[in-house]
């Protein structure tokens, strides 16, 4: 995505457009609401990014340890590294938190996600099954962080 839109920190005001991406990307009965998702990023452990064509990243840190929430980029707008960008984007915040390690889960159907996760360094630890309303499986995926150095955290 270089030259292209910028990736913007967003938080509870920019919570509405994160609702309509997510309910855009997953099935009614995973969508996400507007107040949840408000609710969520006033957490001081959680952060989330916005790709301005019609993507989102919704994560926490906490203990060491961060997890991607939720990664959604709007169906017209997909294969175009956008996803790419946000779970760059979500993977170096955590890495500025000091988390070493970040997870998410995943369908065990979504090759896409799935070829993503690992071209961005993931491996599956674990799997949970009939984990989705629609009876996929979910994979439990990790990958660890490079910390910044001491020198750079200011």
């Amino acid at each position: 995505m270089t030259g292209g839109p910028a990736i913007i920190r967003a938080g509870p005001a920019h919570a509405a457009t994160i609702a309509a991406i997510h309910a855009g990307s997953f099935p009614d009965k995973q969508a996400w609401g507007t107040n949840a998702i408000s609710l969520l990023l006033g957490l001081p452990s959680s952060f989330a990014f916005l790709h301005p064509d019609g993507g989102m990243v919704i994560g926490r840190a906490a203990a060491g340890e961060a997890e991607v929430l939720s990664l959604a980029v709007a169906p017209e707008v997909r294969c175009r590294g956008i996803g790419g960008a946000l779970l760059t984007a979500a993977m170096e915040e955590a890495a500025r938190r000091r988390a070493s390690a970040i997870f998410l889960e995943v369908s065990a159907t979504n090759s896409r996600a799935l070829d993503l996760y690992a071209r961005a360094g993931f491996v599956a630890v674990g799997r949970r099954s009939r984990y989705y309303a629609n009876g996929s499986d979910a994979l439990v995926m990790r990958a660890s962080l490079i910390l910044p150095s001491a020198t750079a955290i200011r």
